[in-house]
């Protein structure tokens, strides 16, 4: 049988010709195709698992600055937060953290899994964590989760984009937040058809959404729009689980983002030439930070 899939039509055919849920068909697409075994995949995911974890501790128990000066501290000072100022409930708290976490350790030149994106990073490592940590979910489910997401991804580059230079930063934290839903309703036994309903509804979330890194870094905004892709997969997850959703097929959701992002302007992909890369007091800190530089390079 050929498990390849080039959408995510093909991949529900193949889950409910299979019935298998995606994670499933997802693996036996990868023994096909990449000619390995159950084990190496499993050994695989537990990796990228494990560097995803020490991404996130790393930057809790020892924040450093970023490379370049704009980020570091915030998932250690959101950690320790006073409990009666939070706002959120301890799930989303710890996907909060966890996405500011990553981002920073990728900012700072740590390891991270680019999932899909580097800077888009913090997004699925935030939701996997949070599930594991405060649901009764076994590591198998976790693993699945992951698997399920990389399906979801692996249509989301196929089809559409992941870069931010090319279609915003829709196409970076968008497809993250689309994929680590994805992964919540499977960990949560949701149905194939209700995976790639939370994806379309976590892309439709997300729709629009510019890239403007200040300075060119991928720091700010970037370390916070993680959060929102964590929590906005949390939104969308439930909403598919409760069949209250968007309704558009994953697939024309992902031609409906490819489009609106090859449709921003220059200046909102990645160029640093708009939005919040020109905000005044963002380029006047800037411009201090430049000059110490330059005076420093002259002692």
């Amino acid at each position: 049988m050929d498990w390849d899939f080039k959408n995510a039509e093909e991949l529900l055919d193949l889950c409910t010709q299979k019935s298998m849920p995606i994670s499933e068909v997802m693996i036996n697409r990868e023994i096909q195709l990449g000619e390995t075994r159950r084990e190496v995949i499993f050994d695989q995911v537990d990796a990228c698992l494990r560097v995803m974890n020490t991404a996130v501790d790393r930057a809790v128990a020892d924040p450093v600055r970023s490379m370049g000066g704009l980020i570091g501290g915030e998932a250690h000072k959101l950690d320790n937060l006073d409990a009666s100022k939070a706002v959120c409930g301890p799930v989303i708290h710890k996907a909060i953290v966890s996405a500011l976490a990553v981002a920073e350790t990728n900012a700072s030149m740590g390891v991270i899994v680019a999932a899909p994106t580097a800077g888009s990073a913090g997004v699925l490592p935030a939701v996997l964590m949070s599930m594991y940590e405060h649901y009764d979910i076994s590591m198998e489910t976790l693993r699945r989760g992951l698997i399920t997401a990389s399906a979801i991804g692996y249509i989301l580059i196929r089809n559409g984009s992941v870069a931010g230079a090319e279609a915003g930063c829709q196409a970076e934290v968008g497809s993250a937040s689309a994929m680590a839903a994805s992964a919540i309703v499977e960990m949560m036994g949701g149905t194939p058809e209700q995976c790639c309903e939370a994806a379309s509804v976590a892309l439709s979330n997300l729709l629009g959404l510019v890239c403007d890194p200040v300075r060119g870094l991928v720091e700010v905004p970037c370390q916070t729009r993680n959060t929102i892709g964590a929590v906005g997969a949390y939104t969308a997850a439930e909403l598919a689980m409760a069949d209250v959703g968007l309704h558009v097929p994953l697939d024309e959701m992902i031609q409906i983002t490819y489009d609106v992002g090859r449709s921003l302007p220059e200046s909102l992909r990645e160029t640093a030439k708009g939005g919040c890369a020109v905000a005044p007091s963002l380029c006047a800190e800037c411009s201090k930070e430049a000059a110490w530089e330059k005076a420093r390079s002259l002692m």
